[in-house]
Protein backbone atom coordinates (compact mmCIF):
# COMPACT_ATOMS: atom_id res chain seq x y z
CA UNK A 1 0.00 0.00 0.00
CA UNK A 2 1.37 3.39 -1.13
CA UNK A 3 1.89 6.36 1.37
CA UNK A 4 -1.28 7.87 -0.45
CA UNK A 5 -3.59 4.92 -0.04
CA UNK A 6 -2.56 4.70 3.63
CA UNK A 7 -3.91 8.52 3.94
CA UNK A 8 -7.18 7.43 2.55
CA UNK A 9 -7.44 4.76 4.68
CA UNK A 10 -6.58 6.79 7.51
CA UNK A 11 -9.30 9.59 6.08
CA UNK A 12 -11.94 6.92 5.68
CA UNK A 13 -11.11 5.24 9.32
CA UNK A 14 -11.51 8.18 10.63
CA UNK A 15 -14.31 9.55 9.38
CA UNK A 16 -16.19 6.17 11.08
CA UNK A 17 -14.45 6.46 14.22
CA UNK A 18 -14.04 9.80 15.26
CA UNK A 19 -17.55 10.28 16.55
CA UNK A 20 -16.82 7.26 18.94
CA UNK A 21 -13.30 8.43 19.98
CA UNK A 22 -14.33 11.24 20.66
CA UNK A 23 -17.36 10.39 22.65
CA UNK A 24 -15.79 8.30 24.95
CA UNK A 25 -12.64 10.70 25.45
CA UNK A 26 -15.81 13.25 27.06
CA UNK A 27 -17.26 10.90 29.05
CA UNK A 28 -14.21 10.74 30.41
CA UNK A 29 -12.75 13.81 30.25
CA UNK A 30 -16.44 15.82 30.67
CA UNK A 31 -14.68 18.03 28.22
CA UNK A 32 -15.69 18.05 24.84
CA UNK A 33 -13.13 20.71 23.04
CA UNK A 34 -10.45 18.62 25.03
CA UNK A 35 -11.68 15.16 24.12
CA UNK A 36 -11.65 16.81 19.98
CA UNK A 37 -7.93 17.88 20.52
CA UNK A 38 -6.82 15.02 22.06
CA UNK A 39 -8.60 12.73 19.32
CA UNK A 40 -6.86 15.11 16.62
CA UNK A 41 -3.42 14.38 18.32
CA UNK A 42 -4.25 10.73 17.72
CA UNK A 43 -5.19 11.36 14.15
CA UNK A 44 -1.50 13.24 13.47
CA UNK A 45 0.55 10.62 15.36
CA UNK A 46 -1.61 7.48 12.82
CA UNK A 47 -0.67 9.86 9.96
CA UNK A 48 2.97 10.13 10.83
CA UNK A 49 3.19 6.23 11.78
CA UNK A 50 0.86 4.34 9.92
CA UNK A 51 2.45 4.78 6.52
CA UNK A 52 5.65 3.41 7.97
CA UNK A 53 4.09 0.15 10.00
CA UNK A 54 1.06 -0.11 7.97
CA UNK A 55 -2.80 0.48 9.24
CA UNK A 56 -3.12 -1.58 12.27
CA UNK A 57 -5.89 -4.70 12.27
CA UNK A 58 -7.99 -2.57 14.85
CA UNK A 59 -6.96 1.06 13.69
CA UNK A 60 -10.12 2.40 16.02
CA UNK A 61 -8.55 0.93 19.04
CA UNK A 62 -5.54 1.91 18.04
CA UNK A 63 -6.84 5.52 18.00
CA UNK A 64 -8.37 5.56 21.54
CA UNK A 65 -5.49 3.82 22.92
CA UNK A 66 -3.16 6.60 21.53
CA UNK A 67 -5.64 9.48 22.26
CA UNK A 68 -6.29 8.17 25.87
CA UNK A 69 -2.16 8.20 26.79
CA UNK A 70 -2.15 11.33 25.16
CA UNK A 71 -4.71 12.31 28.28
CA UNK A 72 -2.21 10.66 30.46
CA UNK A 73 0.31 13.08 29.43
CA UNK A 74 -1.84 16.34 29.57
CA UNK A 75 -2.65 15.76 32.60
CA UNK A 76 0.61 14.79 34.38
CA UNK A 77 2.33 18.03 31.93
CA UNK A 78 0.02 20.19 33.74
CA UNK A 79 -0.03 18.61 36.95
CA UNK A 80 -4.00 18.92 37.90
CA UNK A 81 -4.58 18.38 40.93
CA UNK A 82 -8.13 18.36 41.44
CA UNK A 83 -9.62 15.39 42.64
CA UNK A 84 -11.49 14.66 39.46
CA UNK A 85 -8.36 14.62 37.22
CA UNK A 86 -6.39 12.50 39.84
CA UNK A 87 -8.87 10.37 39.56
CA UNK A 88 -8.83 10.13 35.59
CA UNK A 89 -5.15 9.89 35.55
CA UNK A 90 -5.25 6.66 38.03
CA UNK A 91 -8.05 5.34 36.38
CA UNK A 92 -6.70 5.58 32.86
CA UNK A 93 -2.81 4.14 34.19
CA UNK A 94 -4.61 1.56 36.07
CA UNK A 95 -6.19 0.60 32.81
CA UNK A 96 -2.93 0.40 30.81
CA UNK A 97 -2.06 -2.84 32.00
CA UNK A 98 -4.21 -4.80 30.35
CA UNK A 99 -5.53 -2.29 27.57
CA UNK A 100 -5.11 -3.78 24.85
CA UNK A 101 -7.00 -7.09 25.33
CA UNK A 102 -10.11 -5.06 26.84
CA UNK A 103 -10.03 -2.24 23.90
CA UNK A 104 -12.84 -3.71 21.77
CA UNK A 105 -14.78 -4.64 24.35
CA UNK A 106 -14.30 -0.60 25.69
CA UNK A 107 -14.74 0.62 22.38
CA UNK A 108 -18.58 -1.11 22.66
CA UNK A 109 -19.10 -0.15 26.18
CA UNK A 110 -21.97 2.47 26.59
CA UNK A 111 -21.29 3.41 23.23
CA UNK A 112 -24.40 4.16 22.48
CA UNK A 113 -24.79 6.70 25.35
CA UNK A 114 -21.53 8.43 24.07
CA UNK A 115 -22.60 9.17 20.99
CA UNK A 116 -26.13 10.39 22.41
CA UNK A 117 -24.37 12.63 25.03
CA UNK A 118 -22.44 13.75 22.28
CA UNK A 119 -24.97 14.72 20.03
CA UNK A 120 -26.89 16.22 22.42
CA UNK A 121 -23.97 18.36 23.82
CA UNK A 122 -22.82 19.22 20.31
CA UNK A 123 -26.75 20.50 19.59
CA UNK A 124 -27.23 22.21 22.91
CA UNK A 125 -29.94 25.04 22.85
CA UNK A 126 -26.86 27.02 24.21
CA UNK A 127 -25.15 27.59 20.95
CA UNK A 128 -26.24 29.50 18.28
CA UNK A 129 -27.89 27.55 15.38
CA UNK A 130 -25.09 27.65 13.08
CA UNK A 131 -22.56 27.00 15.27
CA UNK A 132 -24.48 23.95 16.41
CA UNK A 133 -24.54 22.34 13.03
CA UNK A 134 -20.64 23.49 12.35
CA UNK A 135 -20.00 21.29 15.94
CA UNK A 136 -21.81 18.48 14.81
CA UNK A 137 -20.06 18.50 11.37
CA UNK A 138 -16.83 18.68 13.04
CA UNK A 139 -17.33 16.21 15.77
CA UNK A 140 -20.00 13.59 14.51
CA UNK A 141 -19.21 14.00 10.98
CA UNK A 142 -15.50 13.95 10.81
CA UNK A 143 -15.28 16.51 8.84
CA UNK A 144 -12.53 19.40 8.49
CA UNK A 145 -12.96 23.13 9.24
CA UNK A 146 -11.97 23.94 5.89
CA UNK A 147 -14.94 21.30 4.11
CA UNK A 148 -17.45 22.65 6.50
CA UNK A 149 -16.42 26.23 5.50
CA UNK A 150 -16.55 24.66 1.85
CA UNK A 151 -20.05 23.05 2.16
CA UNK A 152 -21.57 26.17 3.27
CA UNK A 153 -20.02 28.83 1.55
CA UNK A 154 -18.39 30.20 4.40
CA UNK A 155 -14.51 31.56 4.93
CA UNK A 156 -12.66 29.00 6.91
CA UNK A 157 -11.92 31.43 9.64
CA UNK A 158 -15.44 32.30 10.17
CA UNK A 159 -16.43 28.16 10.56
CA UNK A 160 -13.10 27.73 12.76
CA UNK A 161 -14.29 30.76 15.38
CA UNK A 162 -17.72 29.25 15.47
CA UNK A 163 -16.32 26.31 16.25
CA UNK A 164 -13.88 27.50 19.15
CA UNK A 165 -17.02 29.85 20.51
CA UNK A 166 -18.94 26.93 20.15
CA UNK A 167 -16.32 24.80 22.70
CA UNK A 168 -15.29 27.45 24.46
CA UNK A 169 -19.25 28.20 25.38
CA UNK A 170 -19.94 25.24 26.48
CA UNK A 171 -16.72 24.95 28.76
CA UNK A 172 -17.67 28.27 30.21
CA UNK A 173 -21.21 27.12 30.94
CA UNK A 174 -20.11 24.26 32.12
CA UNK A 175 -22.78 22.23 30.08
CA UNK A 176 -22.65 18.74 31.30
CA UNK A 177 -21.91 16.04 29.24
CA UNK A 178 -25.26 13.76 29.54
CA UNK A 179 -29.04 12.80 27.85
CA UNK A 180 -31.43 15.14 28.82
CA UNK A 181 -33.68 14.37 31.75
CA UNK A 182 -37.01 13.29 30.46
CA UNK A 183 -38.96 16.74 30.99
CA UNK A 184 -36.10 17.98 29.10
CA UNK A 185 -35.84 15.50 26.22
CA UNK A 186 -38.37 16.64 23.59
CA UNK A 187 -36.89 20.70 23.74
CA UNK A 188 -33.44 19.40 23.46
CA UNK A 189 -34.66 16.72 20.71
CA UNK A 190 -36.08 19.25 19.02
CA UNK A 191 -33.09 21.06 18.84
CA UNK A 192 -31.03 17.78 17.79
CA UNK A 193 -33.46 17.32 14.82
CA UNK A 194 -34.00 20.91 13.72
CA UNK A 195 -30.02 20.45 13.20
CA UNK A 196 -29.98 17.21 11.40
CA UNK A 197 -32.92 18.75 9.00
CA UNK A 198 -30.84 21.85 8.11
CA UNK A 199 -27.99 20.20 7.45
CA UNK A 200 -30.08 17.64 5.27
CA UNK A 201 -31.70 20.75 3.90
CA UNK A 202 -28.72 23.06 2.58
CA UNK A 203 -27.82 19.68 1.09
CA UNK A 204 -30.86 18.81 -0.89
CA UNK A 205 -31.25 22.72 -2.25
CA UNK A 206 -27.72 24.82 -1.63
CA UNK A 207 -28.44 28.04 -0.52
CA UNK A 208 -26.21 29.40 -2.49
CA UNK A 209 -23.21 29.06 -4.77
CA UNK A 210 -22.69 27.01 -8.66
CA UNK A 211 -24.50 23.90 -7.05
CA UNK A 212 -28.01 23.23 -7.37
CA UNK A 213 -27.36 20.29 -4.26
CA UNK A 214 -24.61 19.40 -2.27
CA UNK A 215 -24.93 15.38 -1.76
CA UNK A 216 -22.58 14.82 0.65
CA UNK A 217 -23.80 17.14 3.27
CA UNK A 218 -27.37 15.18 2.57
CA UNK A 219 -25.38 11.79 2.59
CA UNK A 220 -24.00 13.30 6.38
CA UNK A 221 -27.42 14.39 8.28
CA UNK A 222 -28.69 10.71 6.65
CA UNK A 223 -25.80 9.45 8.57
CA UNK A 224 -26.76 11.34 11.50
CA UNK A 225 -30.29 10.73 11.31
CA UNK A 226 -30.19 7.03 11.13
CA UNK A 227 -27.48 6.83 14.04
CA UNK A 228 -29.80 8.80 16.24
CA UNK A 229 -32.34 6.48 16.02
CA UNK A 230 -30.91 3.45 16.30
CA UNK A 231 -29.58 4.80 19.67
CA UNK A 232 -33.19 6.39 20.29
CA UNK A 233 -35.66 3.80 19.03
CA UNK A 234 -38.94 4.88 20.45
CA UNK A 235 -38.96 8.28 19.92
CA UNK A 236 -41.88 9.07 16.72
CA UNK A 237 -39.79 12.48 15.75
CA UNK A 238 -37.00 10.93 15.29
CA UNK A 239 -38.29 8.00 12.37
CA UNK A 240 -40.82 10.71 11.26
CA UNK A 241 -37.49 13.16 10.40
CA UNK A 242 -35.35 9.88 9.32
CA UNK A 243 -38.53 9.18 6.54
CA UNK A 244 -38.33 12.21 5.38
CA UNK A 245 -34.61 12.67 4.69
CA UNK A 246 -34.61 8.87 3.18
CA UNK A 247 -37.58 9.61 1.09
CA UNK A 248 -36.01 12.73 -0.42
CA UNK A 249 -32.86 11.56 -0.71
CA UNK A 250 -34.33 9.27 -3.10
CA UNK A 251 -35.23 11.61 -5.73
CA UNK A 252 -31.42 12.68 -5.97
CA UNK A 253 -30.44 11.35 -8.66
CA UNK A 254 -33.47 12.74 -10.92
CA UNK A 255 -33.21 16.08 -9.43
CA UNK A 256 -30.86 17.66 -11.97
CA UNK A 257 -30.07 17.14 -15.57
CA UNK A 258 -26.52 15.71 -17.54
CA UNK A 259 -25.08 19.64 -16.69
CA UNK A 260 -26.09 19.88 -13.23
CA UNK A 261 -29.24 21.95 -14.42
CA UNK A 262 -32.26 21.81 -11.76
CA UNK A 263 -35.16 19.34 -12.89
CA UNK A 264 -38.47 20.29 -11.97
CA UNK A 265 -40.34 17.38 -9.72
CA UNK A 266 -43.08 16.82 -11.95
CA UNK A 267 -40.22 16.60 -15.02
CA UNK A 268 -38.25 14.24 -13.01
CA UNK A 269 -37.65 10.49 -14.66
CA UNK A 270 -38.93 8.69 -11.96
CA UNK A 271 -36.88 5.23 -13.24
CA UNK A 272 -33.94 7.26 -11.46
CA UNK A 273 -35.26 7.55 -8.09
CA UNK A 274 -33.93 5.08 -5.44
CA UNK A 275 -35.89 3.02 -4.45
CA UNK A 276 -33.95 1.10 -1.53
CA UNK A 277 -33.90 4.48 0.17
CA UNK A 278 -37.88 4.79 -0.66
CA UNK A 279 -38.17 1.42 1.39
CA UNK A 280 -36.67 2.53 4.05
CA UNK A 281 -38.18 5.68 4.14
CA UNK A 282 -41.51 4.21 4.18
CA UNK A 283 -40.64 1.92 6.95
CA UNK A 284 -39.33 4.24 9.26
CA UNK A 285 -42.43 6.16 8.51
CA UNK A 286 -44.61 3.27 9.53
CA UNK A 287 -42.52 3.23 12.72
CA UNK A 288 -42.88 6.70 13.19
CA UNK A 289 -46.62 5.62 13.72
CA UNK A 290 -46.05 2.84 15.42
CA UNK A 291 -44.52 4.72 18.02
CA UNK A 292 -47.86 7.27 17.83
CA UNK A 293 -46.48 9.89 15.86
CA UNK A 294 -48.80 10.71 13.13
CA UNK A 295 -49.52 14.41 14.17
CA UNK A 296 -45.25 14.62 14.45
CA UNK A 297 -44.79 17.60 12.27
CA UNK A 298 -41.59 15.64 10.52
CA UNK A 299 -44.09 12.50 10.14
CA UNK A 300 -46.50 15.01 8.34
CA UNK A 301 -43.49 16.27 5.66
CA UNK A 302 -42.61 12.53 5.72
CA UNK A 303 -46.52 11.20 4.67
CA UNK A 304 -46.47 14.29 1.78
CA UNK A 305 -43.09 12.99 0.60
CA UNK A 306 -44.44 9.52 0.83
CA UNK A 307 -47.39 10.30 -1.70
CA UNK A 308 -45.29 11.19 -3.99
CA UNK A 309 -42.83 8.37 -3.79
CA UNK A 310 -45.86 5.84 -4.13
CA UNK A 311 -46.83 7.18 -7.46
CA UNK A 312 -45.60 5.57 -10.64
CA UNK A 313 -45.98 8.47 -12.70
CA UNK A 314 -46.28 12.46 -12.08
CA UNK A 315 -49.70 12.56 -13.04
CA UNK A 316 -50.90 9.68 -10.19
CA UNK A 317 -49.82 11.94 -7.65
CA UNK A 318 -52.37 11.73 -4.94
CA UNK A 319 -52.52 15.84 -4.55
CA UNK A 320 -55.55 15.96 -2.74
CA UNK A 321 -54.26 14.13 0.18
CA UNK A 322 -51.12 16.17 -0.20
CA UNK A 323 -53.21 19.03 -0.05
CA UNK A 324 -54.97 17.21 3.24
CA UNK A 325 -51.81 16.68 4.93
CA UNK A 326 -50.91 20.30 4.44
CA UNK A 327 -53.62 21.65 6.04
CA UNK A 328 -53.35 19.31 8.81
CA UNK A 329 -49.74 20.65 9.36
CA UNK A 330 -50.12 24.12 8.69
CA UNK A 331 -52.60 23.80 12.45
CA UNK A 332 -49.89 21.85 14.10
CA UNK A 333 -46.77 23.72 12.89
CA UNK A 334 -48.12 27.01 11.45
CA UNK A 335 -45.74 29.06 9.24
CA UNK A 336 -45.84 30.61 6.35
CA UNK A 337 -43.53 28.18 4.02
CA UNK A 338 -46.37 25.58 4.90
CA UNK A 339 -48.88 27.39 3.65
CA UNK A 340 -47.14 28.50 0.31
CA UNK A 341 -46.52 24.56 0.02
CA UNK A 342 -49.97 24.28 0.66
CA UNK A 343 -50.67 26.55 -1.82
CA UNK A 344 -49.25 24.34 -4.80
CA UNK A 345 -50.74 21.33 -3.31
CA UNK A 346 -54.45 22.87 -4.06
CA UNK A 347 -52.89 23.96 -7.00
CA UNK A 348 -52.51 20.48 -8.21
CA UNK A 349 -55.70 19.31 -6.94
CA UNK A 350 -58.15 21.67 -7.35
CA UNK A 351 -56.67 24.18 -10.20
CA UNK A 352 -54.20 26.98 -10.51
CA UNK A 353 -56.80 29.85 -9.69
CA UNK A 354 -57.38 28.38 -6.35
CA UNK A 355 -53.57 27.67 -5.58
CA UNK A 356 -52.98 31.36 -6.46
CA UNK A 357 -55.48 32.79 -4.25
CA UNK A 358 -53.58 31.23 -1.34
CA UNK A 359 -50.34 32.27 -2.29
CA UNK A 360 -51.63 35.59 -2.81
CA UNK A 361 -52.62 35.95 0.15
CA UNK A 362 -48.84 35.22 1.50
CA UNK A 363 -47.91 38.50 -0.70
CA UNK A 364 -47.77 40.87 2.83
CA UNK A 365 -46.45 38.66 4.89
CA UNK A 366 -43.03 39.64 6.14
CA UNK A 367 -41.50 36.35 6.31
CA UNK A 368 -41.44 35.87 3.17
CA UNK A 369 -40.46 39.18 1.85
CA UNK A 370 -36.98 38.13 0.31
CA UNK A 371 -38.02 34.32 0.01
CA UNK A 372 -37.55 33.74 -3.78
CA UNK A 373 -40.03 31.07 -3.52
CA UNK A 374 -43.13 32.98 -3.03
CA UNK A 375 -42.71 34.76 -6.38
CA UNK A 376 -41.63 31.43 -7.79
CA UNK A 377 -45.15 30.20 -7.17
CA UNK A 378 -46.65 32.88 -8.33
CA UNK A 379 -44.58 32.79 -11.75
CA UNK A 380 -45.76 29.41 -12.03
CA UNK A 381 -49.55 29.81 -11.42
CA UNK A 382 -50.05 32.56 -13.72
CA UNK A 383 -48.10 31.26 -16.33
CA UNK A 384 -50.95 28.48 -16.37
CA UNK A 385 -53.39 30.84 -16.04
CA UNK A 386 -51.56 32.33 -19.56
CA UNK A 387 -50.80 36.02 -18.07
CA UNK A 388 -47.81 35.35 -18.98
CA UNK A 389 -46.25 39.36 -18.21
CA UNK A 390 -47.57 38.97 -15.03
CA UNK A 391 -45.85 35.65 -14.82
CA UNK A 392 -42.78 36.53 -16.48
CA UNK A 393 -42.40 39.45 -13.90
CA UNK A 394 -42.89 37.06 -11.25
CA UNK A 395 -39.58 34.83 -12.38
CA UNK A 396 -37.66 37.80 -12.94
CA UNK A 397 -37.86 38.88 -8.75
CA UNK A 398 -37.47 35.26 -8.00
CA UNK A 399 -34.36 35.01 -9.94
CA UNK A 400 -33.36 38.57 -8.08
CA UNK A 401 -33.84 37.12 -4.79
CA UNK A 402 -32.09 33.56 -5.15
CA UNK A 403 -28.61 32.92 -4.31
CA UNK A 404 -28.10 29.75 -6.33
CA UNK A 405 -26.63 30.31 -9.83
CA UNK A 406 -28.74 26.79 -10.99
CA UNK A 407 -31.67 28.29 -9.79
CA UNK A 408 -31.40 31.48 -10.73
CA UNK A 409 -30.80 30.08 -14.29
CA UNK A 410 -34.04 28.43 -14.40
CA UNK A 411 -35.92 30.95 -12.95
CA UNK A 412 -34.48 33.67 -16.00
CA UNK A 413 -35.10 30.78 -18.32
CA UNK A 414 -38.86 30.31 -17.34
CA UNK A 415 -38.96 34.37 -17.47
CA UNK A 416 -37.84 34.16 -21.23
CA UNK A 417 -40.37 31.55 -22.28
CA UNK A 418 -43.19 33.75 -20.73
CA UNK A 419 -41.61 36.60 -22.60
CA UNK A 420 -41.25 34.90 -25.97
CA UNK A 421 -44.75 33.38 -25.11
CA UNK A 422 -46.37 37.43 -24.79
CA UNK A 423 -44.27 37.99 -28.15
CA UNK A 424 -45.91 35.35 -30.57
CA UNK A 425 -48.90 34.76 -28.59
Amino acid sequence: MTATDTHRSIEAIWRIESARIIAGLARMLRDVGLAEELAQDALVTALEQWPQTGVPDNPGAWLMTTAKHRAIDRLRRHQLMERKHEEIARELEAEQADAMPRFDAMLDDDIGDDLLRLIFTACHPALPAESRVALTLRLLGGLSTSEIARAFLQPEPTIAQRIVRAKRTLGEKQVPFEVPRADELAERLDAVLGVIYLIFNEGYTATAGDDWMRPALCEEALRLGRILAGLMPRQAPVFGLLALMELQASRTHARSGPDGEPVRLLEQNRARWDRLLIQRGLAALDRARQLGGDAEPYTLQAAIAACHARAPVAEQTDWSRIAELYATLATIAPSPVVELNRAVAVAMASGPAAGLALADALRDEPALANYHLLPAVRGDLLEKLDRHDEARAEFERAAALTRNMRERELLRTRAAACAQHTTTG
